[in-house]
């Protein structure tokens, strides 16, 4: 097969990756949000345990048919990405109800800058300047969307601090665990789903009643919002498993940054199917920016230098030239897929605005 070729079929994977994550992220936002608001069903924690509770039978039955085959998570590894994972979920909930809805939005802004630290630290990349511009660029267009309100507490600075940091850790830790222990998607789901679901539905009921002070045994359960909760579970394992799919292929900060026309596509929805009460000029403004940000950003970190690794050594013996030769065309390759995809997926968002205008 021609290297062209090639480069368009993984292009073509990452479009779809990106567009299996948007539309059950987007979606199960909708159907959590009927769900709390029209069935009174606020148990956010235990839900989530639920999620991944239905993630692990699906899981278990594809390991079942073949689809999943056997690999090993150390079990310090997977604790660490329990605890971070099961932090931000709470930390998130807590934030939230602790917080105004525009510093909570801000808190989640800020999870950009920290994955960029992260990957600064622990991976050695480095930035151009185009794309750091582009970024702050995201970040101003999202804020000028979202936030409104800003008021800060100490306790609630606190909570959306390990909100913001436990987040940032879980999603680099997918990347990281599917690049040292050469795990799949659904093999890494696979290792993390049962633990989560174990703890959050522990701790999800003791947590929902401190942040609700309603019971979920005293809810009254019926078939609507019954049904409500199966397709929420349903879709959970398509969100959880593009997320893992995502950052897997690319890095925690391109799934942040480019994961903000989600926020873009929830705002459009939110305004065709609950009225355009909140629709302005600001808010408009905010999307066109946010949406500028995020194509300038898919064009510079593609361009050589846009983001790259740091060599720690020079190479001291052909073998090292050879390989370092190999892993420069290996990149080269990656951006030029990578700088596809992108374009793509950003006239995919592009053409929802324009139809949305």
């Amino acid at each position: 097969m021609p290297p062209s070729s090639k480069a368009d079929k993984k292009a073509a994977v990452d479009i779809a990756a990106w567009l299996f994550n948007v539309v059950t992220s987007v979606g199960i936002i909708i159907v959590n949000k009927a769900l709390m608001s029209i069935y009174g069903f606020s148990f956010a924690t235990t839900l989530t345990g639920l999620h991944f509770a239905t993630t692990t039978l699906m899981a278990a039955v594809l390991r079942c048919l073949g689809y999943i085959q056997g690999s090993h998570l150390p079990l310090s590894e997977l604790l660490k990405f329990v605890l971070f994972a099961n932090f931000s979920i709470v930390g998130m909930n807590v934030s939230l109800m602790w917080n105004s809805v525009g510093f909570y939005q801000i808190a989640k802004l800020s999870m950009i800058p920290v994955s960029c630290l992260l990957e600064v630290v622990f991976d050695k990349i480095q930035y151009s300047r185009d794309t750091k511009l582009s970024i702050l660029v995201v970040l101003l267009g999202v804020g000028v969307c979202t936030v409104t309100d800003v008021s800060v507490n100490s306790r609630g600075f606190v909570a959306a601090f390990i909100a913001v940091w436990s987040t940032s850790m879980q999603q680099y830790y997918v990347h990281y665990l599917q690049r040292k222990y050469s795990l799949t998607s659904f093999n890494l789901l696979g290792h993390t789903a049962p633990a989560q679901a174990v703890s959050l539905l522990l701790v999800g009921p003791f947590l929902d009643y401190w942040l609700t002070k309603k019971r979920i045994d005293a809810y009254a359960f019926n078939f609507p919002s019954t049904a409500f909760i199966v397709l929420s579970c349903i879709i959970a394992v398509g969100t959880n498993l593009s997320q893992f799919i995502c950052i897997g292929r690319f890095t925690a900060v391109s799934f942040q940054v480019l994961g903000h026309m989600k926020t873009i596509l929830v705002l459009v929805l939110g305004f065709l199917f609950f009225g355009k009460e909140g629709l302005n000029l600001q808010v408009v403004f905010g999307m066109i920016i946010a949406v500028v940000g995020m194509i300038w950003y898919g064009n510079a970190s593609s361009k050589p230098g846009g983001k790259e690794r740091r060599s720690h050594s020079m190479s001291r013996s052909s073998q090292q030239k050879l390989g370092a030769a190999s892993e420069e065309a290996d990149e080269k390759k990656s951006v030029k897929e990578s700088r596809f995809m992108a374009f793509l997926k950003f006239l995919h968002s592009l053409l929802f605005f324009t139809v949305y205008l």
